[in-house]
């Protein structure tokens, strides 16, 4: 099976790594890819913006599946296009139609369907420029900090602000609505209700009627330890996680998962991919923070090396809609990945910085951030390489994943050094 996998990040890098295990992958490709999916297959360098370029790809290299890593393809229909195109119905998609695709392009949509469903979130209040002073006014009726808001749309993981402070919070509206801070992302913005509690991300896939429940992750968005600074697309993650046990799962089941799989199949939306439940355990009891149609980054980067089922034939059986007929198991490990960013990040950085790279035994080093120069492998974003270790636990999975950071060397590396402490002090 020739394989195309559409994405530049860690999470792509992963995926590749993973396919390319399977006795079924015959070629694969990454497109545009990076500097370490260069070493897993070919790299195609095109636009995901141009879904004519990405037909093109299909034809040329006579693809059988299309992975659609990221969501702004999804959230701007390509598998509706491809779909609509009748030489492409032997193509095996993974990834939602854009109707789908809206549980993340659209907060507002996305809350008004976990309403409807019953599926345990925070209460919101959605905000315009038209109703701004409503929004002011909800803000100042809050009775307890912190004020939680977030963009409608698509922001690259940035989108969400929290704040403690009440003339902050209304600043901050006042920039993402008036001041248009992400564009049309913005021009819609939810402030919620702040639960408190302890994140944890799900992940299932599903064929529209059956689903597979992934090994759950624990991300890290900030960029500082303790979780102080800015929000970052993602400094790290562990699986499994502690206090997801097996209670806590058969609630995540039961309230969220197979409501949610039930919500789409009574809209008409034809899901075939990966769900993404970003939670909040609050006193044992889950609730969803957010959807994503796609694969966590950089949680993929410690779910796929704990997953010991082919991946590719989940995937064709996700294509197919024999999901019921696919058993899942896992390693009996644990894993942990510290993401290297360049400095700076997540505000400016500097590109073309020379990597030299090295793995330690037990590492695995997923590349995001990275691109080929001749023979050097240089930086290439604010995210540079994810470094994944395993264990028999997670403290040394921990362990394995800081020493591989270590031996990285470029200018400006940074990473943080407290990634799944927090778990590790819980007894995992």
């Amino acid at each position: 099976m020739n394989v195309l996998i559409l994405g530049s990040g860690g999470r792509e890098h992963a995926m590749a790594w993973k396919i390319k295990q399977s006795p079924k992958c015959e070629k694969i490709f990454i497109a545009p890819g990076n500097g370490g999916t260069s070493e897993v297959g070919t790299n195609l360098p095109i636009d995901l913006g141009s879904s004519e370029r990405v037909k093109d790809v299909i034809r040329e290299q006579s693809i059988d599946m299309l992975v659609v890593g990221p969501e702004a393809p999804l959230v701007n229909g390509l598998v509706d296009d491809l779909r609509a195109a009748n030489e492409f119905d032997h193509l095996k998609i993974i990834g939602p139609t854009k109707h789908g695709a809206q549980l993340e392009g659209s907060k507002d949509f996305a809350k008004q369907f976990m309403q409807k469903y019953q599926i345990p979130t925070a209460s919101a209040k959605i905000v315009t420029e038209e109703n701004f002073e409503e929004g002011i006014a909800f803000l100042e009726g809050i009775e307890e900090p912190p004020y939680v808001l977030k963009a409608d749309g698509l922001a690259a993981g940035k989108g969400v602000i929290i704040t403690s402070d009440l003339d902050e919070a209304k600043e901050a509206l006042n920039e993402l609505i008036i001041g248009k801070q992400f564009g049309k992302s913005s021009t819609k913005v939810l402030i919620e209700e702040f639960l408190a509690g302890i994140e944890v991300s799900f992940f299932a896939l599903t064929d529209g009627e059956s689903y597979r429940i992934l090994p759950e992750a624990k991300d890290y968005k900030r960029i500082g330890e303790d979780d102080e600074g800015p929000n970052t697309g993602g400094m790290g993650a562990v699986s499994p996680v502690i206090f997801a046990d097996r209670i806590f799962k058969e609630k995540v089941q039961n309230r969220i998962i197979q409501p949610t799989i039930d919500g789409l199949r009574s809209e008409g939306i034809d899901y075939k991919g990966f769900l993404f439940f970003g939670l909040i355990n609050v006193k044992g009891d889950p609730y969803v923070i957010e959807y994503n149609v796609r694969m966590g980054d950089p949680e993929t980067q410690v779910v796929l090396p704990r997953l010991k089922t082919d991946f590719l034939e989940m995937l064709e059986a996700t294509s197919d809609g024999t999901l019921i007929d696919t058993e899942i198991e896992y390693q009996r490990y644990s894993a942990a990945t510290v993401v290297c960013v360049s400095e700076g990040y997540p505000g400016s950085y500097q590109k073309g910085v020379e990597i030299n790279e090295s793995n330690p035994k037990g590492v695995i080093t997923f590349h995001a951030g990275t691109k080929r120069d001749g023979e050097q492998l240089v930086t290439n974003g604010g995210r540079v390489l994810n470094i994944t270790g395993l264990g028999k636990n997670l403290g040394e999975a921990i362990s394995m994943s800081q020493k591989g950071a270590e031996f990285v060397e470029y200018e400006g590396k940074y990473f943080r050094t407290d990634i799944g402490l927090d778990l590790k002090e819980l007894g995992q």
